[in-house]
């Protein structure tokens, strides 16, 4: 009943301008077809917008429905789409009646085309007394010549038989269907019979499709994927036959479209969770990354293979390396998520393969054309430093090779690397030699401040041998370059700077008039006049010409000074390293006095006005400690340089992959099998059958017996069907939030509710009211409880049953908490019932009477009957 009186939901759809009924009218009654249609436009437009026309009707009955013009009869029928056929009660209004007589009309029409969206008219409308009168001729519509006629009467055949009473309306529906499948040749309307006998009549959709069963590879596409919808279904209703239509779907396996290759592995992986199943499902989609260019059917299959990573782990490790093919797309999100998925199916085993595999990823990104090449190149470097954490074995195979992207353009990129290159300097000390090499090399091509200083400190920190600080010192002092730093100061006195200065003031006075000047002219405006316009030239305070200056210089020319704190740090280390080496005095001094130098010319630098930024106060106190630990070398301040900041760097690293290695078992405490998993021996099993049994039926058959032997299916049905009984009571966004759980048996009714305290104010004398109508009584009065903000209570309300016709159930969540929209209160009210109230009377009487709870649609909230 709920059903019938609710009206269909309404759309805005913008107009420009506001039209009255009798404008339409007027523009209706005319002999003009192009006003017709535009009033037709406008009065569908209307209608979706809530209006009520009523006053059309008699006029577009008159006006229109004579009509011989294509374009108004397709208006004319999402008119009489739109309008309300019913009136309050459910019945159909008398007027309708006078369409049916024009539908019919259309349905012999002799263009094809009316004939055709009267049809698709037709699946849409529910009235059975609109219906009725038309069925011989929808019927007739199905031996029309043309196939677009022939394939809409099976739709709206299709659509009779959804209806309440479609079998009164068209008893013999699966027969004419069978019979037509049987005769016709065009693909689309097959398909649309096949997919009417699949979803009512299921035996005769088998049985066609066990008669054609050879002819099945050379069916269209629209034809196969309905061929699999019915798979689907006979296999859900009928797990024993499994078998056999499996093979259906491996066989479709081999289409040549695309589209039902993805429908064949998806529904591989729902009817079979064998191995050898997983297997062709996740082979058809890896062949499906390479083959097809759009780059969201790539992602969607993306997302196949994530899910099948997550549930058959084994069966994706050998599917890696395809995967991985992957990359070749230059889209960065699939990229991103082809990464991610590979990242998390690395074993021992294939983890060799997979780091090839990203080197010649990495090595493709050094070409110019290559599409977002630094971002690309990023997340390769951040995969292979996982890979490296994970197996450090591997670490010696890419470490070189990520050093030769030290220099790279994008800052973030090279970080990564470098931060790479510290660990593994920390956590493999046989690399050491090797990477202070190959860093001492590369450190001239790196341009970014915060690269250098982090290779800097590799240097400073890991360089031990003799040769080794000796060499990082030349490399510190190539990349400085020769001193002072700033090339335009000299060493004068303050007199003669000053003097300088003045002079250089004196003559850029009138370079700078001059460039006022004649930046004064004049200009014409749109509308004829002059006007004068003013532009300002800015003079770079410093200019370098000639050569390219060394890395390090130029950084501090552009007034990086933390760089320059690390670059006395830096110094400072490897001075003291040298000489706690035992190395002579006089080689020790000389250095020093070098070293000092360059300190000392970082901060004079500082001190220059014509930098961009000036020297901060934090790097001004860290080089003049450089400057006072390397003129007097305490024990207590060499042994904090030496040794207190590696060991605080081994702490850190030591913490970080005890935390990685904590995560990694979380991740890998996951059990995939339980212990007391049983252990099928597939060649013990009887092959018995038709032609022998396949390996895939095999193992389908173990996994089904598992399943019911360990009660599994029938946990995930109880699951299922206990969220069902769950049942919304208001919505979410209410300030009081209730879910009712409701178990029915035989006499008793018990509804547990739900209440959740969605303020931030505590409910006070917060009460659940319940009232019945009909024979039903409440066991109990429920009680008042307090709730705080956030809060929930589970309210347990007793309701006994006489009998179950017509039974009405009202509730309501009352509390006296003023909040600042006021009383807070939900209520609602549905009516219920079993439908043979006699029969349900018997059945309670005898005791032996069960009911669904999915006849029990009272605790569903409607919109219009909140209160």
């Amino acid at each position: 009943m709920a059903n019938s009186t609710e009206r269909s939901c309404t759309m805005l759809v913008h107009s420009d301008k506001q039209v009255t009924a009798s404008e339409i009218k007027d523009a209706l009654e005319g002999s003009n077809t192009e006003a017709k249609i535009l009033a037709m436009q406008k009065a569908v437009t209307l209608l979706l917008n809530g209006e009520q026309l009523p006053q059309l009707f008699i006029t577009i009955v008159r006006y229109v429905l004579p009509s011989e013009d294509h374009a108004v009869q397709k208006l004319l029928l999402l008119y009489l789409e739109a309008i309300e056929k019913t009136d309050a009660a459910g019945k159909v209004l008398p007027e309708m009646i006078l369409i049916c007589q024009n539908l019919r009309n259309n349905l012999q029409h002799p263009n094809e085309y009316i004939r055709g969206v009267t049809l698709r008219f037709l699946c849409r409308i529910k009235e059975e007394e609109i219906l009725e009168p038309l069925v011989p001729s929808i019927l007739a519509n199905l031996e029309h010549r043309h196939s677009y006629v022939r394939r809409n009467a099976v739709l709206a055949i299709h659509a009779l038989c959804k209806l309440p009473k479609g079998d009164l309306l068209v008893p013999d529906a699966d027969e004419l269907i069978e019979r037509f499948l049987n005769q016709e040749q065009d693909m689309s309307a097959k398909r649309n019979a096949l997919m009417m006998l699949t979803h009512h009549s299921q035996d005769r959709a088998v049985k066609y499709l066990f008669d054609h069963l050879d002819q099945l590879a050379v069916w269209g596409d629209i034809l196969q994927m309905a061929v699999l919808e019915l798979t689907r279904k006979v296999c859900r209703s009928k797990p024993d036959a499994k078998g056999k239509y499996i093979k259906i779907i491996l066989a479709l396996l081999q289409s040549p479209s695309a589209a039902v290759v993805y429908e064949c592995a998806v529904t591989l992986t729902s009817l079979s969770q064998a191995p050898t199943a997983v297997r062709a499902a996740a082979n058809c989609y890896c062949q499906l990354l390479v083959s097809q260019s759009d780059n969201n059917v790539k992602l969607i299959v993306l997302d196949r293979l994530q899910e099948l990573k997550d549930k058959h782990r084994d069966v994706m490790q050998e599917q890696l390396l395809d995967v991985l093919r992957a990359l070749s797309s230059p889209n960065l999100d699939i990229r991103r998520k082809t990464l991610d998925i590979a990242l998390d199916l690395i074993t021992s085993r294939n983890i060799n393969e997979v780091v090839i595999v990203l080197k010649k990823e990495i090595m493709k990104t050094q070409s110019g054309d290559s599409e977002r090449g630094p971002e690309y190149r990023q997340m390769l470097v951040a995969a292979i430093h996982s890979c490296a954490v994970k197996f450090p074995e591997v670490a010696a195979n890419v470490v070189h090779l990520l050093m030769d992207f030290l220099g790279d353009s994008m800052v973030s990129s090279a970080l990564d690397v470098i931060f790479f290159v510290r660990e593994i300097c920390e956590t493999h000390p046989p690399l050491r030699p090797s990477i202070l090499e190959r860093l001492r090399d590369t450190l001239s091509t790196i341009r970014a401040s915060r690269v250098v200083s982090c290779a800097l400190w590799v240097l400073g920190e890991y360089s031990v041998s003799r040769d080794e600080v000796e060499a990082a010192l030349d490399v510190v002092h190539a990349g400085l370059g020769p001193l002072p730093l700033l090339t335009v100061e000299s060493d004068v006195a303050d007199g003669d700077a000053s003097k300088d200065q003045a002079s250089t003031a004196s003559a850029a006075a009138p370079a700078a008039s001059a460039a006022a000047a004649g930046s004064k002219r004049p200009a014409v405006l749109a509308d004829g006049t002059y006007a004068t316009q003013a532009a300002v030239i800015e003079v770079p305070l410093l200019t370098v010409t000639g050569p390219l200056p060394p890395n390090i210089r130029a950084l501090l020319l552009a007034g990086e000074f933390f760089l320059g704190g690390v670059v006395a740090a830096t110094l400072t280390k490897l001075l003291l390293r040298l000489r706690s080496l035992g190395v002579p005095a006089a080689v020790v001094n000389k250095a020093s006095a070098a070293g000092m130098l360059a300190i000392i010319s970082i901060l004079r630098l500082g001190d220059s006005p014509v930098l961009p930024a000036p020297l901060d106060d934090d790097s001004r106190d860290r080089m003049a400690a450089c400057v006072q630990v390397l003129a007097h070398p305490e024990p207590d301040m060499v042994k904090v340089w030496l040794d207190d900041c590696r060991a605080a760097f081994s702490t850190l690293t030591s913490d970080k992959q005890t935390r990685e290695a904590a995560e990694l078992a979380a991740a890998s405490a996951k059990s995939y099998a339980q212990p007391d998993d049983l252990i099928d021996f597939g060649h013990l099993r009887s092959r018995k059958g038709p032609g022998g049994l396949s390996q895939l039926e095999l193992e389908d058959q173990v996994t089904s017996d598992l399943a019911r032997a360990t009660g599994l299916g029938d946990a995930a049905d109880a699951d299922a069907k206990r969220l069902n009984r769950v049942l919304q009571l208001t919505g979410f966004s209410d300030p009081v939030y209730a879910e009712a759980y409701v178990t029915v048996h035989q006499y008793d009714i018990v509804m547990d509710v739900t209440v959740l305290n969605r303020t931030n104010e505590t409910l006070q004398n917060l009460t659940l009211e319940l009232a019945t109508m009909g024979d039903l009584k409440l066991v109990e009065r429920l009680q008042q409880y307090t709730l705080a903000a956030r809060a929930s209570k589970v309210i347990r309300a007793n309701i006994k049953v006489g009998h179950f016709v017509h039974l009405v159930l009202c509730w309501s969540l009352v509390s006296n908490a003023e909040t600042a929209s006021g009383l807070v209160v939900a209520s609602c009210c549905r009516i219920f019932s079993t439908g043979n109230g006699a029969a349900a009377n018997s059945m309670l009487a005898a005791g032996t009477c069960t009911v669904n709870t999915a006849d029990i649609s009272c605790l569903i909230p409607c919109p219009w009957q909140l209160q």
